[in-house]
This record gives structure tokens, C-alpha cells and sequence, in this order.
């Protein structure tokens, strides 16, 4: 026997994927929070955020155990579901990608960098690829850099290498 009632199987599914959306977004706006936590002072004063907002965030810094700290996050998440959080994640996206390219230049200056001290054939490379850079200097500093090597000096050489090999992969960029 079959019994007829008003509650159809297909208002299930609805109720369930509107309860998941609900969820992906607080997760997606507690992980906004987690990385608002995680910006300098300098940066979350330029956000310009809600007092509210800005007094949670420096809370969920104090707070040391896991799960206090999750819920200082879940509370932040809560606040910003009352605020436009786009402007925010846009610039926490654009300042992660500074910092990408950013990790992204050292890495390339650092392989140079190791290419010239292994390689005595890649100073040649170094110049044909950057003709305005300073290449005496360049090997004075390899040369400098590897005396400080087997004397066990001060790596003071090897700093500056990297710093200059830095310098004219910025201005080669642009």
C-alpha cells in the first residue's frame, strides 16, 4: 500500500543543494577571513574594512589553539556575509600575484646567480641576453664570490651578486 503524502522527493534535492551552496560559501568567506589574518597590518589598514571586521581579525591573531581559532574564522566568516567582500578578495588576489612574480623574479635571479659561479661560460650567455649590464663588475663579484668561498669568509660577494643580477633582470622586464 502506498501512501500519498504531500512532501515530493525532488524537494529533498533542492533543500540539500541550497544547504551545500550555503555551506561552500561560508567555507569560501572563512577562507577570505583566513587570509585577511594573514596580511600585514599595512595591508589590512588599506582595505578600509568594517570596525567590526577589523577588531576580529586582529582577535583570531592573538588566538593560539586550533579550535578557538576556528571559530574566531567561522565568526569572521559571519561578518562578512553582511559586507560586499569582492573589492577585498580583488585586491587579496592581486597582492598574492605581486607576491607570486615576486617569488617568481628571486627564483630566476637565483639561478643566474648559480649559473655564473658554476659556469664560467655563462658570464658570455649573461651578456649576450642583458648587453647593458655591467659585466666587469659582474665578474669581479664572481671572482670575489668564489675567494670568499674557499677562504670561508663572509658570503658579502655572493649577496651583492645576487642583488645586481636582481637589479638587471627588473630593468630588462619592463
Amino acid at each position: 500500500m502506498q501512501i500519498n503524502s504531500p512532501h515530493h522527493p525532488h524537494e529533498d534535492l533542492e533543500i540539500k543543494s541550497s544547504k551545500t551552496k550555503q555551506k561552500k560559501a561560508m567555507l569560501a568567506l572563512q577562507k577570505i577571513g583566513e587570509d585577511l589574518v594573514e596580511l600585514t597590518d599595512k595591508q589590512l589598514i588599506e582595505l578600509n574594512l568594517p570596525e567590526q571586521l577589523y577588531d576580529a581579525i586582529i582577535e583570531a591573531r592573538r588566538i593560539n589553539k586550533f579550535g578557538a581559532k576556528q571559530r574566531q574564522l567561522q565568526y569572521i566568516g559571519k561578518i562578512m556575509r553582511r559586507i560586499d567582500v569582492t573589492p577585498i578578495q580583488e585586491k587579496i588576489n592581486a597582492w598574492k600575484k605581486t607576491t607570486l612574480k615576486h617569488i617568481a623574479h628571486q627564483h630566476k635571479a637565483e639561478h643566474w646567480r648559480a649559473q655564473l659561479l658554476a659556469d664560467p661560460n655563462a658570464v658570455t650567455s649573461f651578456a649576450a641576453k642583458f648587453p647593458t649590464a655591467d659585466i666587469k663588475h659582474i665578474r669581479l663579484l664572481i671572482r670575489n664570490t668564489l675567494k670568499e668561498k674557499e677562504t670561508d669568509s663572509p658570503v658579502k660577494s655572493y649577496r651583492l651578486l645576487f642583488q645586481v643580477v636582481q637589479k638587471i633582470l627588473l630593468e630588462n622586464e619592463t
